[in-house]
C-alpha cells in the first residue's frame, strides 16, 4: 500500500529564527495590560496581565540560572495543570532550557525511565508525593543534580536565589534557540508500555501556533475577549500547544487540575471556549442523557441532540436552515441547550 501525502500551505510565513519565548515577548509588546491568565482567588479569579506574567517568568528563569541550569539542559516537571505549570514552562524557555514534562500520575519506574532516557539534570515536583516517588529512584538517576519542590514556597525560594542574575543574561539565553532547536521532549503516558519520547522543535510550536491563530480566528478573537479553562494534562502535547496558542493570541487562560471541581470553575470563570478530548465530551453527553432519562425527559433530550447535529451540519455545509428546523432549534434552545451552556459558564461558543 503506497503512502499518501497531504499538504496545506502555511498561512503565516515560517520564521526559522523564532523560538517559543518570542510568543510571549511579542504578546507583551502588543498588549502588556491584557489579562493573559487568571488564578484562583477565594471564590473567584484574579487576573494576571501579560506584563505581570513575563515578570514572573523572568524572575523564575533567573532562579533556574542561579541553580546551575545551562542552555540546552533538560529539566523534568511533574505537576498538575496549574498556572505554575505554564509559568515554569516559559521560565525554562527564557533560561534556554528544554522541559521534559512528566504525567503527574507516573510511577517511580516511569519517572526513572523518562529522566534517564532524556538525560535530565534536574526535576521540579509539585507535591510531597511526587518528591517521594523521585526519591525512590534518585540513586538510579545520577545525572539529576537537583530536585526542586514546588510545595511550601519552593518557587519563591528559586526566585530569591536568582535576584543577582542580570536581565541581560536572561535575554541572551532566551535568544539562543532557533527554530530547529529542541523545545521540549514529550513522552507518552506509558499506559501500554514504556513511555516513548518525541522531540519537538521550537518551529513545531511557533509555526503551528501562528498558523492556528489564523485558522481558529473566530475562537481566539471572540468579541469581548476569548478565554478558556485548561484541565487536560499539560504534559500532553494537545494542552501544551493550546497553552502556547493562548499566549500568542492573547486568550485569557485559567487552570483547574481537579476535574471534580471543573463545573464550579467553569461557572465562575465563564470561558468562551472549551478544550477537551473526545472522551470528555462523550462523558458529558452520556451524563446529561442519563439525567434526562431519570427525569422522564429522555425523548426530549434525544430529539434536541438530533436537531442540534443536523442544524450544525447544515451550517457547516452552507445549506439553508428550513423554517421548521428553526422553530425546533429555538424550542430546544430554551428547554435543553441553554441549560447546558449555563452549566459551562454561559459564555461557551466553541469546543476544540
Amino acid at each position: 500500500m503506497s503512502a499518501v501525502q497531504f499538504e496545506v500551505p502555511a498561512v503565516v510565513p515560517a520564521d526559522p529564527q523564532a523560538n517559543v519565548s518570542d510568543l510571549l515577548v511579542e504578546r507583551v509588546k502588543a498588549t502588556p495590560s491584557l489579562a493573559l491568565f487568571a488564578v484562583p482567588d477565594g471564590e473567584g479569579w484574579r487576573d494576571v496581565t501579560a506584563a505581570e506574567f513575563q515578570r514572573d517568568v523572568i524572575a523564575l528563569a533567573k532562579g533556574f540560572v542561579a541553580g546551575g541550569i545551562q542552555p540546552g539542559d533538560k529539566v523534568g516537571l511533574i505537576a498538575r495543570t496549574t498556572y505554575d505549570w505554564s509559568l515554569i514552562d516559559f521560565a525554562l524557555f527564557f533560561a534556554g532550557a528544554v522541559m521534559v514534562p512528566i504525567y503527574e500520575t507516573s510511577s517511580a519506574s516511569q519517572i526513572n525511565w523518562i529522566l534517564t532516557d532524556s538525560g535530565a539534570v534536574a526535576v521540579i515536583a509539585e507535591s510531597a508525593d511526587h518528591v517521594a516517588r523521585i526519591d525512590e529512584i534518585r540513586a538510579e538517576v545520577p545525572l539529576v543534580r537537583d530536585v526542586w519542590s514546588m510545595a511550601g514556597g519552593g518557587l519563591d525560594t528559586l526566585r530569591s536565589a536568582g535576584t543577582d542574575v542580570a536581565d541581560d543574561e536572561i535575554e541572551r539565553r532566551r535568544r539562543i534557540a532557533v527554530g530547529s532547536d529542541i523545545a521540549t521532549l514529550i513522552y507518552t503516558s506509558g499506559s501500554t508500555g514504556r513511555p516513548k519520547g518525541c522531540v519537538l522543535t521550537h518551529s513545531n510550536f511557533v509555526e503551528l501556533t501562528r498558523n492556528s491563530a489564523k485558522a481558529l480566528a473566530d475562537v481566539v478573537n471572540t468579541p469581548g475577549g476569548a478565554s478558556t479553562v485548561l484541565f487536560l494534562p499539560l504534559a500532553h502535547v494537545f494542552a501544551r500547544f493550546i497553552a502556547a496558542l493562548n499566549v500568542h493570541a492573547g486568550v485569557k487562560t485559567g487552570h483547574e487540575p481537579d476535574t471534580t471541581k471543573l463545573l464550579a470553575a467553569l461557572g465562575s470563570f465563564k470561558p468562551t471556549y472549551l478544550l477537551a478530548v473526545p472522551r470528555v465530551f462523550e462523558k458529558v453527553y452520556n451524563s446529561a442523557e442519563q439525567k434526562a432519562e431519570a427525569g422522564g425527559k429522555g425523548k426530549i433530550f434525544r430529539a434536541a441532540a438530533a436537531t442540534a447535529v443536523e442544524h450544525s451540519r447544515r451550517l457547516q455545509d452552507g445549506e439553508k436552515i428550513p423554517f421548521l428546523m428553526k422553530i425546533k432549534f429555538g424550542l430546544f434552545d430554551k428547554l435543553v441547550y441553554s441549560k447546558l451552556r449555563t452549566a459551562m459558564g454561559g459564555n461557551v461558543k466553541y469546543a476544540v
